[in-house]
């Protein structure tokens, strides 16, 4: 059964909303501020490591934001946001600290349910039966490796490395990749990224793709001394450069 952290400080919604979620078969616990929320998304308890974890940004004390910061420096579970409608700047900087998505309250347990659902297909490998079966020294992909010059993935293990040095990527920031990599020179709209990446259409000023592309766009940076990999197609999308 699939286990899920769920922390946030209200008790009665919290306990109302893990009763729903066990009804949809998943796994249910619950922290009812951040400091505990965290020790459980680092230590995951007996039952083993917990594969999303939704957080409150609005607690008292050790807010969502502090715990995310921290559950980063050592963990890259999934994490979904439950933020305050209309709360952009919160959510953008979840986003940017390495939040996979988020959801603004009030929500639908329905809605929820379905994000869930998208972020945990989103840690599994995409699979995209057009660009199997071909790999070359420039670039190509067998069924569990893509390749793109020095960028090489491994999508059972989920490792990404440019020239042999290993990136600490999100799952979302992963499959971003993959998608653009899968891609080859075609360039991608953000709404086609959102579907693929995030699993949902993409809302009215909806950041997220910005965002995480942003955080990429640096973690590539890192490795490949500012070689810029990644192009902008002003008011379109993105792409990956070619001569990689």
């Amino acid at each position: 059964m699939t286990r899920i952290l769920l922390v946030d400080d209200d008790v009665e919604l919290g306990t109302m909303l893990a009763e729903y979620l066990e009804g949809e078969g998943f796994d249910i616990t619950n922290a009812f501020n951040g400091q505990d929320g965290l020790r459980l998304a680092l230590d995951g308890g007996a039952d083993g490591a917990f594969s999303v974890v939704l957080l409150d940004i609005m607690m008292p004390g050790m807010g969502g934001i502090e715990v995310l910061r921290e559950l980063r420096t050592q963990s890259r579970v999934p994490v979904i946001m439950l933020t305050a409608k209309g709360d952009d700047v919160d959510r953008v900087i979840g986003l940017e600290l390495g939040a996979d998505d988020y959801i603004p309250k009030p929500y639908y347990p329905r809605e929820l349910v379905a994000r869930i659902r998208a972020v945990l297909r989103r840690a599994e490998p995409i699979n995209d039966s057009r660009s199997k079966g071909h790999s070359n020294d420039k670039g190509g992909e067998k069924d569990d490796e893509v390749v793109l010059g020095k960028l090489r993935l491994n999508t059972a293990r989920r490792v990404a490395a440019f020239n042999a040095i290993e990136m600490e990527l999100t799952v979302s920031e992963f499959n971003l990749l993959e998608v653009l990599m899968r891609a080859r020179e075609r360039a991608l709209s953000k709404n086609e990224l959102s579907m693929k990446v995030l699993g949902r259409p993409r809302e009215v000023y909806d950041r997220s793709i910005d965002v995480h592309m942003s955080n990429l766009r640096q973690k590539l940076q890192s490795v490949s001394n500012d070689a810029g990999l990644i192009e902008t197609v002003r008011g379109f999308g993105y792409r990956l450069r070619q001569d990689i």
